[in-house]
């Protein structure tokens, strides 16, 4: 799974959010973005952009149930039923705007199907490029 924004790559425990930070959806990588735009961390299909324009869910065509957290406000390019190939942009945000109004930027990516993945390997205490670098190995 290529990383979705670029930024830092942190584990998951840095996460402010209980949900996140104790993987009770999953495990997966967090990223500090270093920009705002999110693209497409695999091949495959969005299945999911949630109203309140926080999140989004892609299924990757290798099976795996990705949910990417922005927080809120975005601009979504996408909408669900979408096909996406890596590298896709599938939104945007105003970094700036997100911690104005008080919030983190921090990015997480969960993989919420993590038990078909159990030699998943989540990559954290890098940079990251959008669309090229892994964060997670399958």
């Amino acid at each position: 799974i290529a990383a979705p924004v670029s930024g830092k790559a942190v584990p998951m425990s840095q996460v402010n959010d209980p949900t996140f930070s104790q993987e009770i959806l999953g495990k997966g990588t967090a990223v500090i973005p270093s920009e705002g735009k999110i693209v497409a961390p695999a091949d495959g299909q969005v299945t999911m952009v949630f109203d309140t324009k926080h999140a989004l869910s892609i299924q990757t065509d290798n099976g795996v149930e990705l949910i990417i957290h922005v927080g809120l406000d975005f601009e979504a390019h996408v909408q669900a039923g979408d096909r996406v190939k890596k590298g896709d942009l599938l939104l945007d945000f105003d970094m700036d705007k997100i911690k104005e109004a008080g919030y983190d930027v921090i990015t997480p990516v969960i993989v919420c199907n993590t038990p078909q993945f159990p030699k998943m390997e989540c990559i954290s205490g890098m940079e990251v490029k959008a669309g090229e670098t892994a964060i997670i190995q399958l």
